[in-house]
């Protein structure tokens, strides 16, 4: 039971608790007062929302994929998705009540193809490595 135990720490250390600190920081940063500057570019806000996105999709993906011994890839990725999209209409629903932020579809819409990007990658990435 010990040795049980300290496997099933040890597991989520390694695979939830990256996901989990990305999340707060994620949280963290939305919880400030936007900044007011001009984007170098045009639509570069949703391309650092997708970034930041993948990133989740993909830590999200490699935590549900250390779950199981042999998980349907299906079913992980489609899992992957619905939580970092909804993570990220969390996010923006957040946002909304944070001074000089707004929530905005676009930014929920560039989240979650973010996400998917991120888990599409992460599946290729994690494909032939066992979870352990």
């Amino acid at each position: 039971m010990h040795i049980v135990f300290n496997s099933q720490i040890k597991r989520f250390l390694i695979y939830w608790l990256p996901a989990l600190v990305y999340c707060l920081i994620i949280f963290i940063q939305s919880s400030f007062p936007a900044t007011e500057h001009i984007p170098e570019f045009d639509f570069s806000d949703k391309l650092l929302h997708a970034a930041v996105y993948a990133g989740l999709g993909m830590l999200l993906y490699r935590a549900l994929n250390a779950m199981h011994k042999r998980p349907s890839i299906a079913s992980l990725v489609v899992l992957s998705i619905f939580m970092t999209t909804l993570y990220g209409a969390s996010d923006e629903v957040h946002q909304y009540f944070v001074p000089s932020r707004h929530a905005e579809f676009l930014d929920f819409a560039a989240d979650a193809v973010g996400g998917i990007i991120g888990v599409m990658v992460a599946v290729v990435f994690f494909k032939n490595k066992p979870s352990q």
